[in-house]
C-alpha cells in the first residue's frame, strides 16, 4: 500500500513510497515497512529509529526531531500524535471490519458486558464475536489473548480477519490505558458503553479524574454523532456519560434501578438465578436470570442496551437473557455438589473481591467459603486489604498461592492472614481446592478467586501448567469414583 494511502497528509515525494507493513517495534521491522517511533513512559521510540532503518524501514513516523539522521531514502514524518497517526494507518492498512462493532469501557464488567452482548447477537442470529482481555472468542472457539485493548496493529489485524471470516457483530472491551494511548482510534464504532468506575490503575492516569477522562474519551471522542450510547445510571459517574454524550447530540440509552430506558424494577434471588423485572418502554419483561451476583444482573442489562442500541428487536434481546452464560473466569459457575454452588472469579484486587463476596451472600444458605491468595512482586499493601476483606465477608477461608513470583509464598500468605488469623493456610493450590471442594455442605457457596480464567501459575521465573477449572473437575471426578 502507498504511504499516501496510510496517511494523507504526507507530502507528493512521501506519497508513492509504497509500504509493506506497520510496526512500533522496530525488532517487527521487515523491508518495507513503516516505523512509527512512539513516546513511552520508559523510553522514547526515536531511540529505535536506526535500528527500524538497518531492518529495512522505508518510513519513519514520529513526533518533533527526530533525534538520528535518517536515510536519504527513507521517508521522514513528523507528526503531533504518532499514536493516532499508527492506529489510523493501521485502520486503512487493514480496512475490513465487522459492520456492527460496539465497545464498553469501565473498570469492572467489561469482558462480563462484552462476552454477555456476543451471546445476544448470536441469539439474534448473528456471527458474532467478542474481544478483550480474554482473547478473541466466538461460538465455538477462543484465542487467548494478553491484552484487554491489544495494540493498533494487532486490533485492525484481528479485525480485518474477523470481518473476513464472516463475523458481522462484534463486542469489545474499551480499556482505559487502550483509550488513552488511542489504540481504539479508527475502529468504526456504531455504540459505545459505560459500567461503573472504580479505584484502579492510578498508578498510570495520577488521579480519578484523568482516569475517568480517558474512559469518557470513548463518548466524546471515539463514538460518531450517529452513534448510541449506553450508561449504567446506578454507577453515579453514568450521569456525565448522559452529559458527554448530549453536548455532541449523542443518542444515550441508560439502564439500571435508575435507567429511564431500561429499567430494573425489582431483582431477587431465585435459588442460585435471579429473578428480575424490567421495563421497556412501558412493556414488562420477567427475566430468570442464570447468573449470580447484583453486579452480573448490571452487565447484562449494559449489554442489553448495546444490542438495543444497534438496532436488535427488544423481544429477542431480553429472550437471550434467560440463556446467557457466565464468562469463564467471571463470577462463573463451574459446579453444583452437595446442593452447594462452586464459582471461579477472577477477583485479584480489594474492590473486586469484595463485589464477588457481596453478591454472592445472598445465594449461601449455607457457608460462603472463599479460596484464594496475591501475586507476587505486585502491589503487597493490598494483601492485608483482602484478609480483612474476606475476613467480614466470608464464613470460611483458605489461603493459598496465586502467582508468587519471585516471591517468597510464605511471606505473601502470611501477610495476607495477618488480616485474617482464623483462615486456614494451605499453599498448594491444588490442595487448598481440593479441601474447600470436599468440606461444603447443602446451601453452601464456594469461591475460588484470583486466577479465573488463567491456566498456568507464575511459581519463580517458570509458568507452570495450573488451572482453577481443571482442578474443579478432577476434583468431583475423584469424588463421584
Amino acid at each position: 500500500m502507498k504511504l499516501g494511502q496510510l496517511i494523507p497528509t504526507v507530502d507528493a515525494h512521501d506519497a508513492h513510497v509504497e509500504i509493506t507493513g506497520l510496526s512500533a517495534d522496530c525488532r517487527m521491522v521487515q523491508p518495507g515497512f513503516a516505523f512509527f517511533a512512539l513516546a513511552g513512559a520508559k523510553q522514547n521510540g526515536s531511540a529505535y529509529i536506526d535500528a527500524a532503518m538497518r531492518a529495512g524501514a522505508k518510513a519513519i513516523i514520529h513526533e518533533g526531531e527526530a533525534g538520528a539522521t535518517l536515510d536519504p531514502n527513507v521517508s521522514d514524518i513528523r507528526t503531533n500524535n504518532a499514536r493516532h497517526a499508527l492506529a489510523l494507518a493501521a485502520s486503512r492498512f487493514y480496512p475490513r471490519q465487522p459492520e456492527t462493532s460496539v465497545a464498553v469501557t469501565g473498570t469492572a464488567g467489561k469482558t462480563s458486558v462484552a462476552d454477555f452482548t456476543r451471546q445476544i447477537f448470536e441469539h439474534c442470529q448473528h456471527p458474532a464475536a467478542s474481544l478483550g482481555t480474554i482473547g478473541v472468542v466466538r461460538a465455538n472457539a477462543v484465542t487467548y489473548g494478553a491484552l484487554t485493548t491489544p495494540d493498533p496493529v494487532q486490533l485492525h489485524q484481528t479485525l480485518d480477519a474477523l470481518a473476513l471470516e464472516g463475523v458481522t457483530h462484534l463486542a469489545m472491551e474499551a480499556s482505559s490505558h487502550g483509550l488513552d494511548q488511542h489504540r481504539l482510534d479508527g475502529v468504526r464504532l456504531k455504540a459505545a458503553a459505560f459500567t461503573n468506575l472504580g479505584h484502579d490503575h492510578l498508578d498510570y492516569h495520577a488521579t480519578m479524574d484523568s482516569y475517568l477522562a480517558a474512559k469518557l474519551r470513548l463518548f466524546d471522542t471515539l463514538l460518531p454523532t450517529d452513534g448510541v450510547a449506553v450508561a449504567n445510571l446506578d454507577s453515579p459517574e453514568g450521569a456525565e456519560v448522559v452529559r458527554v454524550a448530549a453536548a455532541r447530540g449523542i443518542r444515550c440509552l441508560t439502564v439500571g434501578h435508575r435507567g429511564q430506558d431500561i429499567k430494573l424494577i425489582s431483582a431477587g434471588q431465585f435459588g442460585f438465578d435471579q429473578k428480575l423485572v424490567l421495563e421497556w418502554q412501558g412493556q414488562r419483561y420477567d427475566i430468570l436470570l442464570p447468573l449470580a451476583g447484583a453486579f452480573q444482573a448490571s452487565n447484562a442489562l449494559v449489554a442489553a442496551g448495546l444490542a438495543l442500541a444497534v438496532g436488535e428487536q427488544p423481544d429477542d434481546v431480553f429472550e437471550a437473557l434467560r440463556h446467557l452464560r457466565g464468562v469463564k473466569g467471571r463470577l462463573e459457575r463451574v459446579a453444583e455438589v452437595n446442593k452447594a454452588l462452586i464459582l471461579i472469579d477472577y477477583a485479584h484486587k480489594p474492590e473486586a473481591l469484595e463485589q464477588a463476596l457481596i453478591a454472592l451472600r445472598p445465594f449461601a444458605s449455607g457457608r460462603l467459603i472463599c479460596i484464594f491468595g496475591c501475586g507476587g512482586d505486585r502491589d503487597r499493601g493490598k494483601r492485608p486489604i483482602m484478609g480483612e476483606i474476606a475476613r467480614r465477608l466470608a464464613d470460611e477461608i483458605i489461603i493459598t498461592d496465586d502467582n508468587p513470583r519471585s516471591e517468597d509464598p510464605v511471606a505473601i500468605r502470611q501477610s495476607i492472614l495477618a488480616a485474617c488469623p482464623g483462615a486456614r493456610d494451605i499453599g498448594d493450590r491444588f490442595a487448598a481446592i481440593k479441601a474447600g471442594v470436599e468440606m461444603v455442605r447443602a446451601g453452601d457457596v464456594v469461591l475460588i478467586a484470583g486466577k479465573g480464567h488463567e491456566t498456568g501459575q507464575m511459581i519463580g521465573q517458570t509458568m507452570v501448567p495450573f488451572s482453577d477449572h481443571d482442578t474443579v473437575r478432577s476434583i468431583l471426578e475423584e469424588m463421584r469414583a
